[in-house]
């Protein structure tokens, strides 16, 4: 018996694109193309499928719908498995779609989509209970965790990042002795040690006001989120 499949883009071609495509399968069958989140939720209520495949923007918002959409099925429908497409290789997303856990979840980059095979596994996958993660989304994720491991910021501890954030702030040390419940001299070996750690000890004591500021830009520089949206 076929995977049956809810197909949910709010672009018709994509939607007819893609349907054409999974026709040419047997292993699985389209039962209903939505165009938005509202008709999405009513075709699973009404069509019971084994799997949701959807875009992760649509209707009404246009920003991570398709991310609602699995983690609103987690709850009601735990057994039904979502494949998201993104034409972004963001792994905020990934992470937010396994944060309820991986099983029943894909995250596929539409540039998958001439790949029926692969596009197709992914389908069976989540309907079966695994996950599947595009493997440029792997590449990207790799690269991040050896960006952080090479980071000057890995080698501080856990209370230095918290003094450092605070100087990113613009705090004074009065002002993060007081945030952090820490004496003021607590606080200035916590920051020559930064310095120290961040290889800014080599600028004149006169320069400190410049240490704190090229600190603070190497941690926005290394902690900021991305702001890619879809």
């Amino acid at each position: 018996m076929p995977t049956r499949v809810v197909l949910a883009d709010d672009s018709l071609i994509v939607r007819e694109g893609i349907g054409q495509l999974l026709a040419r399968s047997p292993e699985v069958e389209v039962v209903a193309f939505c165009d938005d989140m509202e008709s999405l939720f009513a075709a699973v209520e009404s069509e019971r499928p084994d799997a949701v495949l959807t875009d992760i923007r649509m209707p009404p918002s246009q920003r991570d719908e398709g991310i609602e959409v699995a983690a609103a099925l987690r709850s009601s429908h735990p057994d039904v498995g979502v494949v998201v497409l993104s034409q972004y290789s963001e792994p905020n997303y990934v992470l937010r779609l396994f944060d309820s856990g991986s099983s029943g979840r894909a995250y596929l980059l539409k540039e998958r989509l001439h790949d029926r095979e692969a596009l197709v596994g992914a389908i069976n996958a989540v309907a079966d209970g695994g996950s599947v993660v595009d493997p440029k989304i792997v590449e990207v994720l790799v690269d991040a965790r050896r960006r952080a491991e090479r980071s000057p910021l890995a080698e501080l501890t856990a209370r230095e990042v918290e003094v450092l954030s605070a100087i990113a702030e613009g705090k004074s040390n009065a002002a993060i002795a007081e945030s952090l419940v820490l004496s003021k001299r607590a606080v200035e070996k916590h920051i020559n040690a930064i310095f120290l750690k961040l290889g800014l000890t080599h600028a004149p004591d006169s320069e400190d006001i410049s240490k704190r500021v090229k600190a603070a830009l190497i941690f926005l520089a290394e902690t900021r989120p991305s702001v890619k949206t879809g």
